[in-house]
């Protein structure tokens, strides 16, 4: 079975930084495209980046283009999400997909797109 786990959510006050790992493993196809989502008390779930196959393709949402950066360490089976100058508009439960796209360089950018969730990691930034 397929088991992504996320980490690194915590309180921090605005303007400061937080790096969510998101480990997975008993993956259906190796090294897939990834995503990470949110929603915050009273929202719908929303999309914050993707990153494809390869690494070379990334796409970030406009919300957080600027401070947000995905990445991925293939070796570790792991995707990151380096959060900097956080705004108190950023608290939400975050979490991490994984997608069974086939290509390369495809990023994914929608939640159909994604087959398997993490559990979600709490990210709180008072002002």
């Amino acid at each position: 079975q397929v088991l992504l786990a996320e980490s690194g959510g915590g309180l921090v006050q605005a303007g400061e930084s937080l790096r969510l790992s998101c480990a997975a493993s008993g993956l259906t196809i190796s090294r897939p495209a990834m995503g990470w989502f949110r929603q915050a008390p009273g929202k719908e779930r929303e999309f914050v980046a993707a990153i494809s196959r390869s690494g070379a393709s990334t796409y970030l949402a406009d919300s957080v283009k600027g401070r947000f950066t995905i990445s991925r360490d293939n070796a570790k089976n792991t995707v990151y999400l380096q959060m900097n100058n956080l705004e108190p508009e950023d608290t939400a439960i975050y979490y991490c997909a994984s997608s069974s796209v086939s290509a390369e360089n495809v990023v994914v950018l929608t939640s159909p797109g994604y087959a398997y969730w993490g559990q979600g990691t709490q990210v709180t930034v008072s002002s």
